[in-house]
């Protein structure tokens, strides 16, 4: 394929998936004839993965489903326990994760949440748990995170049957019904003989992050973890709606940082005077979907904002810190980001119009070279590679990205079986066209 043909067909995908994301968000923007006419369409629920399998937990561990490796399950929980069957092996680290999704109005006490754990078959918690994660002021989508960990001479090294336990705490008064929750287990797989360190770094002091004040570039954010929009170094800009939580992932390699700041702007005012507290919150999470540092500020209708510290560079041994927010950053990969802006907001703001989110991200440091696994990292969904990085150059959620990698082996085959560009360019188009009306016949108009 020529050059041209390259350069042609980049520019068609940048400018369909940048006039994309900003039809998406041009029907919330303030001040648009739509908001100011019709009233607000309900918030989109949670995204689950796709292809995910019903399972049911089992009351007790003689009852519980087989959960495999690298493969989502949807389940239901209220109050109480749910039990899952693990078969591990004994050469790879393991993250079994909970996503719960309260539907929209639910009724939530401070510090109702989740807990998530690894036992074995005889009843023995593993080390480095539970994990747990709470709501603060309001009923978000919420991940927690149970690990066996691969450590020389600990408990639950062995190859067999474990257990993970699920439990939803709620208070006498909050909701009680079955809500739903998405299941992950994730393997790591262990380092080569002789490579793996066994202690943690160095202390590492946090910092206020050094943050880019360049133009803003319209990116709206995702329903969870499964459609995070996708984002690097730059100035972001969204929208919030009261009670409404937006997802972004950020591709951290070995050895690189994280700074991080989310601003509202001044609110479209229905009373002189309001404040809501824990307004706006942001909350970052691992590539196993496990809470590295959440932060929250009050927000009353006018300009707030809220900057997390800068991450440790990620490293290996970061596992074995004894800092929460240092132990999270141990794998390169997709870290998440949720800014949530709280439901109060809608009692002295106008809900049709949503409050405007500014994201400033600065990634430095590293690519450092990567610890020497003994098994592909990135075949377990860990690591960054060439992919990863143009889907958050181009801003691109998961599907967007999964779409576009196949697009690109398309061409890769079609060039070599040597035809020339315009016939890639009228190939690749017109499946998308087909793959677009397709998607529209089976599922129906997307909304943003």
């Amino acid at each position: 394929m020529s050059k041209i043909g390259v350069s042609v067909m980049g520019r068609v995908r940048t400018t369909v998936l940048a006039g994309a994301a900003a039809l998406a968000l041009a029907g919330t923007l303030p001040g648009t004839a739509s908001a100011a006419t019709a009233p607000p369409r309900p918030a989109p629920a949670y995204r689950g993965a796709e292809g995910a399998e019903r399972i049911r937990g089992g009351p007790v561990s003689a009852d519980a489903p087989l959960v495999a490796a690298g493969r989502a399950y949807a389940d239901t929980i209220g109050p109480g326990e749910r039990f899952y069957r693990l078969n591990l092996d004994d050469a790879s680290s393991v993250y079994f994760s909970a996503v719960l999704q309260p539907p929209r109005g639910a009724e939530a006490g401070y510090g109702d949440g989740l807990e998530v754990e690894i036992m074995t078959k005889e009843g023995e918690r593993c080390p480095n748990n539970p994990g747990r994660a709470g709501f603060g002021y309001d009923p978000v989508p919420l991940g927690a995170v149970a690990v066996r960990r691969l450590e020389e001479d600990a408990a639950c090294q062995g190859a067999g049957v474990y257990f993970a336990k699920v439990t939803r705490t709620a208070a006498k008064d909050s909701d009680r019904g079955a809500w739903p929750v998405e299941l992950l287990l994730q393997r790591e797989p262990g380092l080569a003989v002789g490579n793996a360190p066994a202690t943690g770094p160095s202390a590492w002091p946090s910092a206020s992050p050094t943050l880019p004040g360049s133009e803003p570039v319209v990116r709206p954010g995702g329903t969870g973890f499964n459609d995070a929009r996708a984002l690097g170094s730059g100035v972001w800009r969204d929208d919030l709606r009261p009670g409404q939580t937006r997802f972004y992932r950020v591709p951290l390699d070995w050895g690189q940082q994280l700074g991080l700041s989310a601003e509202l702007a001044d609110a479209r005012m229905t009373k002189p005077y309001g404040s809501a507290p824990g307004g706006l919150t942001v909350a970052l999470y691992s590539p196993y979907r496990g809470l590295i540092e959440d932060k929250a500020v009050a927000y009353g209708g006018k300009q707030a904002g809220v900057t997390l510290p800068k991450t440790a560079p990620v490293a290996y041994e970061n596992r074995f810190s004894d800092t929460g927010q240092v132990r999270g950053v141990r794998l390169a990969g997709w870290y998440y980001i949720a800014v949530t802006l709280g439901a109060k907001v809608a009692e002295f703001t106008e809900d049709a119009s949503p409050v405007p989110l500014t994201l400033r991200m600065a990634v430095t440091g590293g690519p450092a070279r990567a610890p020497a696994y003994g098994e592909s990292l990135s075949a377990a969904g860990f690591g960054v590679g060439a992919d990863d990085r143009a889907a958050a150059r181009d801003g691109l959620t998961a599907p967007e990205a999964a779409e576009a990698a196949g697009g690109r082996s398309v061409m890769r085959v079609v060039a070599g079986a040597g035809f020339g560009a315009g016939t890639v360019l009228l190939l690749v188009l017109g499946g998308w066209f087909l793959l677009g009306r397709r998607g529209r016949g089976a599922r129906g108009p997307r909304r943003a």
